[in-house]
């Protein structure tokens, strides 16, 4: 039986009992019961292959130097996954939740990775305010709609379909098979190729890969919401991934008058 070890413990308003869990060879991250992320304290990541977070990145055609957008941190074992298949021209990130910002950075290494844009707000307020931005990306990984009901993950789903670049990409993490069925049949008018790939027999995950983007982005979002979001965008010297100093903030413009944009934070504004 493994020996483990609790190194860190916090509750949030939003996800609720958080713990970083220590294993001997791994990290992970567990919120409210499930586990988030996982970290070699080897750094022998290759153990992660059989894992959802590999799988996600390995089984679609990725460009050499992809623009991406992941909705739905954790403990960001995706983001150190990807610096080490790819070089990312770009990395954004969704994260509905400060304190698990706080506990990536502090606790999984995500203070090393620089020129990351980490924008705090609900997903449902982020996609549509990326959208009027004009922003693009290669590669879109979902990964915040895992167990939720189709009425909230399906259209996630297709407001996140209007931000990949033509011929890009978009994976989904659902619970089950019957969910990931009818989000594929959404999706499919809007890529040349879908495919469900189950991760294990035993397991619940199954990725929903949508494989060349047909139309532009700017397609259909979901519904606006009012609250604004904060971004932080952290570089590997604790300054802003855009330059800026530590501690400053500056709005980001966003088209069309009074949009409520994000803010662009260095990541003093976390601790």
């Amino acid at each position: 039986m493994k020996r483990t070890r609790t190194v860190f413990e916090a509750r949030s308003a939003v996800s609720g009992r958080i713990r970083v869990v220590d294993a001997p060879r791994e990290r992970r991250l567990v919120v409210a019961g499930d586990t988030l992320s996982a970290m070699p304290l080897d750094g022998d990541w290759t153990r992660l292959r059989r894992e959802y977070w590999w799988q996600a990145l390995t089984a679609v055609p990725l460009p050499p130097r992809p623009r991406v957008l992941f909705v739905g941190l954790g403990g960001g074992t995706q983001l150190h996954l990807l610096t080490r298949l790819t070089r990312p021209r770009a990395i954004a990130v969704i994260e509905r939740d400060e304190a698990i910002l706080r506990v990536a950075r502090d606790w999984f290494g995500l203070g090393a990775l620089g020129g990351v844009e980490y924008l705090c707000g609900a997903a449902e307020t982020i996609v549509p305010w990326l959208g009027r931005a004009r922003r693009s990306f290669d590669y879109v990984m979902e990964d915040a709609a895992y167990a939720e009901a189709p009425e909230r993950g399906q259209p996630l789903a297709l407001a996140l379909a209007g931000l990949v670049a033509r011929d890009g990409v978009l994976v989904l993490n659902r619970h089950r098979r019957t969910d990931a069925a009818q989000v594929a049949a959404l999706l499919a008018p809007r890529f040349a190729r879908i495919v469900r790939r189950r991760v294990r027999r035993s397991g619940d995950n199954v990725l929903v890969c949508c494989i060349g983007a047909r139309v532009a982005p700017g397609g259909a979002g979901c519904a606006v919401g009012r609250g604004a979001a904060r971004a932080v965008s952290a570089g590997a010297d604790g300054a802003g991934g855009d330059g800026e100093a530590a501690g400053a903030a500056a709005a980001v413009p966003a088209p069309g008058p009074a949009r409520a944009a994000p803010l662009r934070l260095a990541a003093a504004a976390c601790t």
